[in-house]
């Protein structure tokens, strides 16, 4: 909205109220990395062994299998344990040892964690709507109560219907605890500086809450204690309804003229910025002539329109697919931290240390080498290391020999970089690509595709109990076959972006496969000469809503 950006500018828009929201907003990306990874670090799992195979007060026992082990090794029968004995890490108790779903009962855990997927796809689209109806700034904080009272609630689910309840209450809660706040953020920021503030909040912060969430449960040496640990906290996001305006472009769009005109005096009041009311009442009847130029009654696009062409139809399932497997390889990555022979803690660390270069090589690359190139070769990268590592597990399975631990980490840690960048820069590639006529419910599909097949995630890690480097080939397959369909999706960067559903279809109709933007000359076409949709590395997420 031109008109909006205009009067901000008038009232401040990079003075003190910006600072305050980029700061409150670091604060969410804090709490929304120990929400989301609380799924991985209740649910580690020690190395264990039969209680009989266990000699008290020994000083060792040689007897022990260095591996964990569900049959006793004085028991022919091939029959699984009934009571473990478990060598916790760094002192940690997760649920996994305390509930002993291990062995024939880690079905449990696969299952019980995989409800709060099914809980983000529902709290997506539910708390979606609820964002049209209600505002932003309500939901913001209902999200983020969901999510302390999920966390609390499964410190009692100590038995897998309750486990799975509460997960999915949890669940619920995920992502809209932080694209609410990110939708006002970027609404009241200077669009000049949105990508370097939002970006560097986001690559800081939820680095800085991934890497300490595992040492909080080495603090608190138990999971109950760190889920409690980790949901005090959010008892201060209430809070922000005193400080944080509402959306003055939702406002606007429900007609609430005189709420959205003390917003933006309060923007003004707060950056000490002097405003006349004639000002306020001419943006005030500029929305409303707007509005009253809209045509009624007309029937809108809608999602299916996207699958009424070939083209069109062929780049929206890519999109999907890719949203897929991006969403997937991210989560099972950030979560695939044990079985590579070092401690679960430190890798989760190392690996969340990507976050923030993931980030700032987005900033340098994305608007230089074009967005075909920059999911491509992220999801190539990630596939290659990723399968790499699984290689290495795998001949170390084939030999009975040692691992090369540090060499595992590396390569795991890179493709854990890889699938970052992936992650970051999809959104944006998916809203640019989706003609503007159906863009918001385009790419909310897009985006709650890519939760729904995150069920799978648990699953998937699970199979290492089967096969140690399973995972890893499961993940570095699905990397390198997503990383070949984006070369299929037509390039975006400074051209003309699709508004009609035709436009949708003939849009990079002439695109080659094997091209990327950074190889061709910029004044090539007139669709060169437009700029992309957004500069931003991420995408305006309040086309979701």
């Amino acid at each position: 909205m031109i008109e909006l950006d205009k009067i901000l500018e008038k009232c401040g828009d990079r003075h003190r109220l910006q600072t305050i929201m980029l700061l409150l907003f670091c604060v969410i990306n804090l709490l929304s990395a120990m929400h989301y990874y609380s799924q991985t670090i209740i649910s580690f799992v020690p190395k264990y062994w039969c209680a009989e195979d266990v000699i008290p007060n020994a000083m060792h026992a040689p007897s022990l299998p260095t591996q964990s082990s569900c049959i006793s090794i004085h028991n022919d029968s091939s029959q699984s344990c009934r009571k473990f004995h478990y060598e916790y890490y760094m002192g940690y108790e997760s649920l996994t040892s305390e509930l002993n779903w291990i062995c024939d009962d880690a079905w449990k855990l696969t299952l019980g964690q995989s409800m709060f997927f099914v809980g983000s796809v529902v709290g997506s689209l539910t708390f979606g709507i609820l964002a049209d109806m209600v505002g932003r700034l309500p939901i913001l904080i209902i999200a983020n109560v969901v999510a302390m009272l999920g966390n609390v609630l499964t410190i009692f689910g100590t038995d897998l219907v309750t486990f799975s309840f509460f997960r999915f209450i949890s669940g619920l809660a995920t992502d809209s605890n932080f694209v609410m706040m990110y939708i006002l953020v970027m609404e009241y920021l200077r669009p000049s500086l949105r990508t370097i503030g939002l970006s560097i909040c986001i690559g800081f912060f939820y680095c800085l809450g991934s890497i300490a969430a595992p040492w909080i449960a080495v603090l608190m040496q138990s999971w109950r204690g760190f889920l409690m640990a980790t949901s005090v906290p959010f008892v201060m996001v209430p809070l922000f309804y005193f400080i944080v305006p509402e959306s003055v472009q939702w406002l606007i769009s429900k007609q609430k003229y005189s709420q959205a005109v003390e917003c933006l005096k309060r923007v003004a009041k707060i950056n000490g910025k002097v405003v006349d009311d004639a000002v306020f009442g001419e943006f005030i009847e500029e929305c409303k002539r707007s509005q009253m130029q809209q045509p009624k009654g007309k029937v809108e696009p809608n999602l299916l329109g996207l699958f009424s062409t070939p083209r069109l139809r062929r780049n929206t399932l890519i999109l999907f697919f890719k949203s897929m497997v991006i969403t997937l390889c991210y989560d099972a990555v950030s979560r695939n931290v044990q079985g590579l022979g070092i401690s679960p803690f430190v890798m989760f660390s190392l690996s969340a240390t990507t976050i923030l270069p993931a980030c700032l090589l987005l900033i340098a690359l994305q608007d230089r080498i074009g967005r075909k190139a920059m999911a491509s070769m992220s999801l190539l990268l990630s596939g290659i290391f990723i399968s790499s590592t699984g290689a290495l597990l795998f001949q170390s399975v084939e030999t009975a020999g040692d691992q090369n631990v540090t060499l595992v980490v590396i390569l795991s840690v890179i493709g854990r970089f890889g699938v970052t960048v992936a992650y970051n820069s999809g959104a944006q590639y998916a809203t640019e690509l989706i003609p503007t006529c159906v863009r918001g419910q385009g790419v909310a599909a897009v985006h709650v595709m890519g939760y729904a097949f995150t069920f799978f995630s648990s699953y998937i890690l699970h199979t290492r109990q089967f096969f140690s480097p399973l995972p890893e080939i499961i993940l570095g397959s699905i990397s390198l076959v997503g990383a070949g369909l984006c070369l299929l999706l037509p390039e975006t960067l400074n051209r003309t972006l699709p508004t009609t559903l035709k436009d949708g279809e003939n849009f990079g109709k002439n695109d080659r496969w094997f091209i990327f933007s950074f190889m061709e000359k910029r004044t090539q076409s007139v669709d060169t000469l437009a700029p992309s949709v957004s500069s931003s590395n991420h995408p305006d997420t309040s086309a979701y809503f």
